[in-house]
C-alpha cells in the first residue's frame, strides 16, 4: 500500500531494506517487481521500502501479492525530488540521490539502503559521505575500467579520462565504511576490483535478469515484418544515437541491390526527439537509393509480448552500440528466442558475445564493417552464427530469482 505521511508511524517499526530508484523508465519496473515477487514468495523476513516515483510505486502496487502487503511499502517520491535526483549535471543529481536516500531511511527506520543503480553515488560516496550509520549498497551499471582485459580495447583521449576518474572514484568509494556491497552487471569487473583496490572483495558480481519467455498473445501484432523471402534485421528498444541506427541506415546505402532485395529492417521503439531529423534524412536517401529495401520505424514504447512476437519474428538482433558501456538486455532476449546478434566488439557486449557465441561482434562505429557482416548474415543464413546450446545456457543463469536473492542477501 503506497505511504502517505499519516501511515508512516504505524510501518516504521518493521522495514529493513529500503529499495531507492528516482527513474521510472527502463528497467526500473521490472526489476523491483523481481524484488517484490522474491519477497512475497519466498516468504523471507525481510521487510522491503520501495522509494521510487509515484506512478512507478502505484504500477507495482497494483502487481503487489495480498498476502505480502504487511512486508512491502512503498514511499512515493514527490515531482521536486525525482526533478533533483534527475537533474545535470550528474555530479548534482548523484549528490541528491545521496541525501534522499538518508531523509528516507530516516523516515523507514530501515537498517540499509540499496541504489538501484550506483553509478551517479561514486562522487558522494568517494568523499566518504554515510548515512548516519546505517549501511548503503547498489548495483554498478557501467564499469570500464578494465575493458583493455576483456577484450579489444583501444583507449581513445575521452575514454582515458573517464577510466581515470572511475578508477579513483570506485577505490575511494571502496574505502568508505558505509559502503557494505557493490553488485556488478558486468562479470569480469569483480575480479579486477580483487585484484587493484584494496577493499576490492565489497564487489560481486550480479546476473543481468532475463524474463521468462513471453508468449504472444493473438493481440501482440507484429505487422508485416518480415514479408516472405526476407531476412528480417531488428533493433528495438529506446533508439538513441548510441544504440546505433544512424550506422545501421548508413551501412544500408553501402549495401549491393543483391542484398538489399533479401532484407528487411525494423527499428521497434521510441525514438530519441533530437535523432528524428537525422533519421528521416537517412531514410529518404535510402528511399532514392536502395528502392529494393524494406526498412520501417515503429516510433513507440512496445509492451513485452509484442517484442516478444517480433523477436521471434526476426532472424538477426541488431545490437550495434557506439562504444557503449556496460551490459545489454538485448543479448539476453536475442538468445532466450534463439536469435543471432550482430553487436558491438567493444567491451562488455562484445566480450559476452564472442563468450556465449551469440552472434557477430564488429566495429559498428564503421557502417562498411556493419555492411559486410549484414552481407555475409545473409548469404551464409543467420543460423549458421549463433551456437544455441551455448546462447540457451547463458540465457539461463541469468534469472529473476537468482537475481532477487543476491540482492536481498544483505
Amino acid at each position: 500500500m503506497p505511504w502517505s505521511p499519516d501511515e508512516l508511524g504505524a510501518a516504521a517499526a518493521a522495514p529493513k531494506l529500503l529499495i531507492f530508484e528516482p527513474e521510472a523508465e527502463g528497467h526500473s519496473h521490472e526489476w523491483l517487481e523481481h524484488l517484490m515477487l522474491f519477497v512475497a514468495y519466498e516468504g523471507l523476513d525481510t521487510e522491503l521500502w520501495f522509494v521510487a516515483p509515484e506512478a512507478l510505486c502505484q504500477s507495482l502496487a497494483r502487481v503487489l501479492p495480498p498476502g505480502a502487503t504487511d512486508r512491502i511499502h512503498f514511499a512515493p517520491l514527490s515531482a521536486e525530488e525525482c526533478r533533483r535526483c534527475t537533474a545535470r549535471p550528474l555530479a548534482r543529481a548523484g549528490f541528491a540521490r545521496w541525501r534522499t536516500m538518508r531523509e528516507y531511511l530516516r523516515k523507514t527506520g530501515a537498517q540499509h539502503g540499496f541504489f538501484l543503480t550506483i553509478d551517479l553515488l561514486t562522487l558522494p560516496l568517494a568523499f566518504g559521505l554515510g548515512a548516519d550509520g546505517k549501511g548503503l549498497s547498489g548495483i554498478l551499471f557501467r564499469p570500464s575500467v578494465h575493458y583493455a582485459e576483456i577484450g579489444p580495447y583501444r583507449r581513445r583521449v575521452g575514454e582515458f579520462l573517464r577510466d581515470l576518474r572511475k578508477g579513483i572514484l570506485y577505490r575511494l568509494m571502496l574505502r568508505n565504511p558505509a559502503v557494505e556491497r557493490i553488485l556488478s552487471l558486468d562479470p569480469f569487473f569483480p575480479d579486477y576490483a580483487r585484484d587493484h583496490y584494496r577493499q576490492g572483495r565489497k564487489v560481486s558480481a550480479l546476473p543481468d535478469p532475463a524474463h521468462p519467455p513471453v508468449e504472444p498473445s493473438g493481440s501482440d501484432n507484429a505487422g508485416d515484418f518480415v514479408p516472405a523471402g526476407r531476412v528480417g534485421f531488428l533493433l528495438f528498444g529506446y533508439l538513441a544515437e548510441r544504440k546505433g541506427p544512424l550506422a545501421v541506415l548508413d551501412a544500408l546505402l553501402l549495401l549491393p541491390s543483391e542484398i538489399t532485395s533479401r532484407i528487411a529492417v525494423l527499428f521497434a521503439g521510441k525514438v530519441d526527439p533530437n535523432l528524428r531529423p537525422q533519421l528521416d534524412r537517412r531514410l529518404q536517401a535510402l528511399a532514392q537509393q536502395q528502392p529494393d529495401l524494406w526498412v520501417r520505424i515503429e516510433d513507440r514504447r512496445l509492451g513485452r509480448g509484442e517484442l516478444a512476437a517480433l523477436v521471434r519474428r526476426s532472424d538477426v538482433v541488431l545490437a550495434p552500440y557506439q562504444r557503449f558501456v556496460g551490459s545489454s538486455g538485448v543479448l539476453l532476449w536475442a538468445a532466450l528466442n534463439g536469435r543471432p546478434v550482430l553487436a558491438q566488439d567493444y567491451g562488455l557486449v562484445g566480450r559476452l558475445t564472442r563468450e556465449h557465441r551469440l552472434g557477430v561482434s564488429v566495429d559498428c562505429c564503421d557502417p562498411s564493417r556493419l555492411a559486410y557482416e549484414i552481407a555475409r548474415m545473409v548469404e551464409r543464413g543467420p543460423a549458421s552464427f549463433i551456437d544455441l546450446p551455448a546462447a540457451t545456457r547463458f540465457a539461463t543463469a541469468q534469472t529473476p530469482h537468482r537475481f532477487a536473492s543476491l540482492v536481498l542477501s544483505v
